[in-house]
C-alpha cells in the first residue's frame, strides 16, 4: 500500500531568514495524522537567507541527517567539529548523550537549500558521533546510512537505512521489501512512478505491506529521491 503525502499539504514555517516545509510534525507546527513513520521522525525541507542559520542549540538520542542540495551549510559543534557541507554532501550527526551546534548558510550572497532529517536511534546515552561524506551521483540506489557503516556508509544507529535514488528518463528497477519492513520515499527532483503512483518534488511516500515496489522515471530529466528503509 502505498500512502502519499503531496508537498502542498505539508507544514510550514517561515521566520523571514528560513522558510522551512514539514512533512511531519515538528516545532509549532502539530498535525496528529502526521508524527513520523516508523523511525523516521523529521523530514524538513530548509531554504535559508544569505549569512542567516540556527544559533546554538542542543540535541540528544537522535540520528539528524543533512542532505544539502543547494548552497554550503557552515557546521559547528560542541564536540569540536567545524565544517563545511557543500551540496551534495551529507552530514550524519548523532546526537547520544548530548550535543550544541550551529548550521549557517556559509554563503553571504546565495540561499541554503538542504533537508534536516531525523531518526530516533535504537540505542541511547551512547557518546555524539559526527560523520560526512559525499556519495556522486551514480544512476540507481546508492546506500548512504547503514546499521554497520559497510561499504562506507554512514553507520546509523538504529535498524534503518538510507539510500539515494537518480533515474535516467525511461529508467526502473525494482525493489525488494522483507516482510515487516517498510519504506518511505521523499522525492527531490524530477517525476518518480513508484509502481503506479506519480511522486512530484516534495512529495512523500509510505510504502507497507507489499514485498516489491517498481520505481521509473517518466520524465524528460533525470529524478533524484530518498528512499528510507525502516522498521
Amino acid at each position: 500500500m502505498i500512502t502519499v503525502r503531496h508537498s502542498q499539504d505539508r507544514g510550514r514555517a517561515s521566520f523571514g531568514w528560513l522558510d522551512s516545509r514539514h512533512t511531519f510534525s515538528f516545532g509549532n507546527y502539530y498535525d496528529p495524522q502526521h508524527m513520523g513513520f516508523s523511525a523516521l521522525r523529521v523530514i524538513n525541507d530548509d531554504r535559508v537567507k544569505p549569512a542567516a542559520g540556527f544559533d546554538t542549540h542542543g540535541h540528544r538520542d537522535m540520528e539528524i541527517i543533512s542532505y544539502v542540495l543547494e548552497g554550503q551549510i557552515a557546521h559547528k559543534d560542541s564536540e569540536g567539529n567545524v565544517q563545511v557541507l557543500p551540496a551534495g554532501e551529507f552530514q550524519l550527526m548523532s546526537a547520544g548523550t548530548g550535543i550544541f551546534h550551529s548550521e549557517y548558510n556559509a554563503s553571504d550572497s546565495e540561499e541554503l537549500h538542504f533537508l534536516q532529517i531525523w531518526i530516533q536511534p535504537d540505542i541511547q546515552g551512547v557518546a555524539p558521533g559526527y560523520q560526512q561524506k559525499d556519495f556522486g551521483r551514480a544512476a540507481g540506489l546508492t546506500p548512504i546510512a547503514t546499521p554497520d557503516g559497510e561499504n562506507g556508509t554512514l553507520r546509523i544507529r538504529q535498524d534503518a537505512a538510507l539510500s539515494q535514488l537518480i533515474l535516467e528518463p525511461g529508467a526502473e528497477l525494482e525493489v525488494s521489501i522483507p516482510a515487516g519492513r517498510k519504506l518511505y520515499l521523499h522525492q527531490i527532483k524530477g517525476r518518480l512512478l513508484a509502481d503506479t503512483t506519480t511522486l512530484t518534488p516534495g512529495d512523500g511516500a509510505k510504502v507497507e505491506n507489499q514485498p516489491q515496489l517498481a520505481l521509473s522515471n517518466p520524465g524528460s530529466e533525470p529524478l533524484t529521491a530518498l528512499v528510507f528503509d525502516l522498521p
